[in-house]
């Protein structure tokens, strides 16, 4: 009996977005090989009105339109499969609305959510959605960057690029993603191919050495060095992790 797919279920108002990027390259090549599944869901379809309206204006006034509950609330339920957020299977997990004001996403948050049989993402528009919708579904507000988009949309697909990759069977060498940026608390260290010699530049000779310990060691001191200066916040954690590894 073969274990069902990591799925991917999004809601949108522009499903057409999708599968986008992930299409292709190793997401797409994952998508086409069944390693993952993508479902897009039209809120637009759970509007009730002739126009499918999705949007109203704010209370309180100010610019801006606001999403209304009560048609993310149906698109919510027939996607998790319940009558309301009460009813939720224990197994579904609240859905993740992607937003400006979210806890940041992090290397950790992806590989929890990789480990999920399946993750649901609410992709807002406009000025967002109506938070008494993301209370009663209690969702988790995920930001992709201290920066705004005009819609969910495309933080919908970074988490999802950085969610896939780390599934098994997606990177041909798995060995590659444990040397990679954010790992233990780390950014990565440089890279270098050939010409060995680029414009006046060489490459560090204890890269061309084959001196293996000596080239483990040099990349383990660039990589310190690359986030004590550009990721104090890294590298504080990274020490912390040192110190009870050595206590």
């Amino acid at each position: 009996m073969t274990s069902p797919v990591w799925t991917a279920r999004v809601l949108t108002l522009f499903p057409e977005m999708f599968p986008g990027p992930l299409g292709h390259s190793l997401a797409g090549k994952a998508l086409e090989a069944g390693i993952w599944a993508l479902e897009t869901v039209d809120i637009r379809y759970f509007a009730s009105d002739k126009h499918r309206s999705v949007d109203d204006a704010a209370f309180g006034g100010g610019p801006g339109l606001v999403m209304r509950p009560d048609v993310i609330d149906a698109a919510l339920a027939a996607v998790m499969g319940a009558a309301g957020p009460d009813r939720r299977s224990a197994d579904a997990g609240p859905p993740i609305y992607l937003t400006p004001r979210g806890r940041p996403l992090t290397q950790e948050r992806v590989r929890a959510l990789a480990a999920e049989p399946r993750i649901t993402l609410l992709c807002g528009r406009y000025e967002g959605v109506d938070e008494r919708v993301l209370e009663a579904w209690q969702a988790e507000e995920i930001s992709v960057g201290d920066y705004v988009l005009s819609g969910g949309e495309p933080a919908a697909i970074v988490l999802l690029d950085a969610c896939v990759r780390l599934l098994p069977g997606v990177v041909g060498d798995a060995k590659t993603l444990a040397e990679e940026s954010f790992e233990g608390w780390l950014l990565e260290y440089p890279h270098y191919t050939r010409p060995q010699e680029w414009r006046g530049r060489p490459v560090p000779e204890v890269l061309a050495s084959g001196n293996h310990q000596k080239i483990r060691a040099w990349r383990r001191a660039q990589a310190e060095a690359t986030t004590r200066q550009r990721r104090p916040d890294l590298w504080a954690r990274y020490r912390a992790q040192q110190a009870v590894m050595e206590g």
